[in-house]
């Protein structure tokens, strides 16, 4: 295939990619000087009338949703010989499919483009498209000021939303299609490119891509927790009434799952695993301290150096064999330490987590955790039961109603200050009475 000098007034520099339907090429706009990717429809199929119309329907369909998680089409043309073309965003990242050529990704670096994927294809459902060809090679990276970010690109086969019960033709991809796909008429909805961003994710994650009797992620690969498991999984079940709802659905869970996943990483360092509490009555015969609301449980670490009062929903697990304090910066070690929770496996459920450390006096500079996704709030100080500090919450993690906690809190460094993190689900915040629970044991 020979190159072209120009196309309308772009030079052409060279080609980057094929397929059947279109040639793309990168070229230069020599007036705004900046390099551009012009899409080029094949000789073979420009004077079929629905192939033509499908083109011209793809530029009409990124010019209107017009946004930055989508590759922007700006301007559209055609050549002396007939053939239309649209001129788009350059992605000088490259595709997902170059990257996956590599093996699988680190599971954060997978976990954040499988949710910038879904947000970006939730642009195009709000718009009333289904994309239904979602695969590696029509996922692009671009770097804005700095700053990587995932483009959705390749529309040829979308089709509005509006007649997704009336698709008759088999189109989509093996190995990311939703199984609905196949069956010409069967009807499809946005659950059809869950289907596909799951599939994604999991070669993502895994290095390959899901095949019937698939095992799942973690199985595949150590390091991928298992609490992914259920959440990729869902996205691929071939019952699509069992599926996540829709791609934001999907990311909301992939972001709660991050979540928990970094939590574990930075704080819990507990030993042993977790134990029912079934009565939990570890306080049972004993004196319960004032501040502690009715009907809920308290609990304490197995050296009793902490304990503290939780609802009575929150009091189903507990470890209770201390944490390394590593993980806020200070030098490493196990301390008294807990967490509780109705389900601490469950990304879903709401916990605690709590640890004493001798090295948490005030003034002391910790490395405070952050929660990717969600929303940071103003930060304040607060006064509970004798402790005082800093407290941090972020909301809104994933859209959805799930929030963090993180207090840093002292007595005037007359004992080991105590750090805490609550998990929050429901949208009701419980954070202050929670910390007025807390006692430390006299040293």
């Amino acid at each position: 295939m020979s190159v072209p000098i120009k196309i309308g007034r772009y030079r052409v520099l060279r080609r980057l990619g094929s397929g059947a339907f279109a040639t793309v090429w990168l070229a230069e706009d020599d007036v705004l000087e900046s390099s551009v990717a012009i899409k080029v429809l094949a000789e073979n199929w420009a004077h079929h009338p629905d192939v033509r119309a499908r083109f011209e329907q793809e530029a009409q369909v990124l010019r209107r949703a017009d946004s930055e998680r989508l590759v922007r089409v700006h301007d559209f043309g055609e050549l002396p010989d007939g053939r239309p073309y649209q001129v788009m965003t350059y992605a000088a990242g490259g595709t997902l499919a170059d990257r996956l050529e590599q093996g699988p990704m680190p599971v954060r670096t997978a976990l954040r483009t499988a949710t910038d994927i879904a947000h970006a294809v939730t642009v195009l459902h709000e718009s009333g498209v289904l994309h239904r060809d979602l695969k590696p090679s029509n996922i692009l990276f671009e770097t804005v000021r700095g700053t990587e970010r995932v483009l959705v690109a390749d529309l040829g086969l979308a089709k509005a939303i509006a007649h997704a019960s009336g698709f008759t033709v088999v189109a989509g991809t093996p190995g990311y299609m939703a199984p609905e796909q196949s069956r010409p008429g069967g009807g499809l909805d946005v659950r059809a490119d869950v289907h596909a961003i799951g599939a994604m994710t999991y070669q993502m994650l895994t290095g390959h891509t899901p095949r019937p009797g698939r095992s799942a992620p973690s199985k595949l690969r150590s390091g991928v927790p298992r609490q992914l498991d259920r959440v990729v999984m869902r996205a691929l079940d071939a019952d699509r009434s069992r599926r996540w709802a829709s791609p934001a659905a999907f990311a909301s869970a992939l972001n709660a799952t991050t979540a928990s996943s970094q939590v574990k990483r930075k704080v819990l360092r507990t030993a042993g695993s977790a134990v029912a509490l079934a009565a939990l009555a570890l306080t049972a015969g004993a004196t319960v301290p004032s501040g502690t609301p009715h009907g809920w449980v308290r609990v304490a670490d197995r050296t009793g150096a902490l304990s503290l009062a939780v609802p009575p929903g929150w009091a189903q697990q507990l470890r209770d064999s201390g944490w390394d304090a590593a993980s806020l910066g200070f030098p490493a070690g196990n301390e008294p330490g807990l967490q509780v929770g109705a389900a601490l496996a469950d990304p879903g459920s709401p916990s605690l987590f709590a640890g004493v450390s001798r090295w948490l006096v005030p003034g002391a500079r910790a490395t405070w955790p952050t929660h990717d996704g969600c929303t940071r709030r103003p930060d304040r100080r607060g006064s509970f039961a004798g402790l005082s500090g800093e407290v941090r919450t972020w909301t809104n993690c994933g859209g959805a109603p799930i929030a963090y906690t993180d207090a840093l809190l002292t007595d005037g460094g007359r004992r080991p200050g105590v750090y805490l993190q609550l998990k929050q689900v429901d949208g009701v915040d419980r954070t202050d009475e929670v910390l007025r629970t807390v006692r430390l044991a006299h040293s």
